[in-house]
């Protein structure tokens, strides 16, 4: 039998950065260790309770195990309850039929995105350090990616004046996310007025990943790029999930709202690949959106504890964290007596000899280089003894 081998451009993708960590992982509990998790951003709290009897009453319907259709009742109602929920949260009207667009998690549809738009002679600009699909999808669709570093020293905040005008003009997508996975930076309303007037004129989606505008702390409120005056007049669209402010991951429901010509082109693409999602799914999400929303100012305290507990006990031991407003992550340089260690290496140190797990900064791309990523998904008795753990580490450098 000959060799079987895998498309090009799917060569061209790094190995994923979690399946790596994983493996470590199991390898340290095969070694008889307890390991403390604090690498992939899967929230470890319940989904909402009023969310998940919604789901189990409809999943029992017959009507609801059907495959979904674009224009069904159950989809117009959701649509309905996202243009609700960005009307309440933010204070932009939406017109549900033409610019909400349900998704099978905010992911599935940043990769469609690029499937949808990307000719193999087209860039996409990708902030750096980044959510590994905002790039991987680019690949994954036979485009290029164009990298436009966030600088420390600003805040990763993305300076548009560092985007060359040799990229732009090839480019079809600008990503954007905020509150930033993987470094926690967040931005104010200026900064997409200063987006939305710079993107006028241009024929360029302006993609925003607003994936953690919920989990905000210490009087911080993260706005949308839909405030922005003028965002109308550009090609823009966000792409939003109830996985991080309901702890609903695994129910993989997100949706993307914004310019009406860009979501239909991206449910043109899905209607080729999905039939959408299980209906029961849709309702459970529509009672996390419109129902009580207690559940999410108890998870934003829960992670806020959190953090405050994991950084005080990282800073006593020896390792000054900064301390985030946003986003349930802590982006740290890695401390001096390891910073000759690549970041990955680094890592495996920590699963190997103190039995945790972290995110190695260079699978956020090679800007991530020098940093790991903690993720706060465990309670804070663990979170303090992961802190102790490392703190050995530290002292037996």
């Amino acid at each position: 039998m000959t060799a079987l081998h895998e498309a090009d451009r799917i060569k061209r993708l790094p190995r994923y950065l979690f399946t790596i960590m994983d493996e470590l992982k199991a390898k340290a509990v095969a070694q008889g260790q307890e390991v403390i998790d604090l690498g992939m951003g899967n929230p470890d709290l319940p989904s909402p309770a009023h969310a998940v009897e919604e789901l189990c009453r409809q999943a029992a319907k017959v009507e609801n195990q059907r495959y979904s259709r674009p224009n069904g009742d159950v989809e117009q109602a959701f649509k309905r309850a996202v243009a609700a929920w960005y009307r309440g949260r933010f204070g932009v009207t939406l017109d549900p039929l033409t610019q909400v667009l349900p998704l099978i998690g905010s992911k599935e549809g940043i990769a469609h995105l690029a499937l949808a738009f990307m000719n193999p002679d087209d860039i996409a600009i990708v902030p750096s350090p980044a959510y590994p699909p905002h790039g991987d999808s680019v690949i994954m669709a036979g485009g290029t990616v164009h990298t436009v570093p966030l600088a420390p020293e600003a805040g990763y905040v993305l300076d548009l004046a560092a985007i060359p005008e040799s990229a732009l003009s090839r480019a079809k997508i600008l990503f954007v996310s905020y509150p930033h996975n993987p470094t926690s930076a967040c931005v104010d309303l200026a900064f997409y007025e200063r987006l939305v007037a710079w993107a006028r004129g241009r024929s360029l989606i302006v993609c925003s990943d607003l994936a953690y505008s919920d989990i905000v702390f210490d009087g911080y409120t993260a706005p949308s790029l839909m405030q922005a005056p003028g965002v109308r007049d550009i090609y823009g669209i966000e792409f939003h999930t109830v996985s991080k402010s309901y702890n609903m991951a695994g129910w993989r429901v997100g949706f993307a709202v914004g310019h009406p010509d860009v979501l239909r082109s991206l449910e043109k693409t899905k209607s080729y690949i999905d039939f959408g999602n299980f209906r029961a799914v849709q309702l459970g999400a529509i009672q996390a959106l419109t129902g009580p929303q207690d559940c999410v100012r108890e998870t934003v305290d829960i992670y806020r504890q959190r953090r405050d507990v994991f950084v005080d006990a990282m800073r006593a031991a020896g390792w000054p964290v900064p301390s985030p407003r946003g986003t349930f992550y802590l982006w740290a340089k890695i401390p001096p007596a390891f910073g000759a260690m690549p970041a990955l290496d680094f890592a495996s140190r920590l699963v190997e000899q103190a039995g945790v797990v972290v995110a190695p900064g260079a699978g956020f791309g090679a800007l991530g280089e020098g940093y790991v990523r903690f993720s706060l998904v465990q309670p804070e008795e663990r979170l303090r003894r992961a802190a102790d753990r490392i703190g050995k580490v530290l002292a037996g450098a």
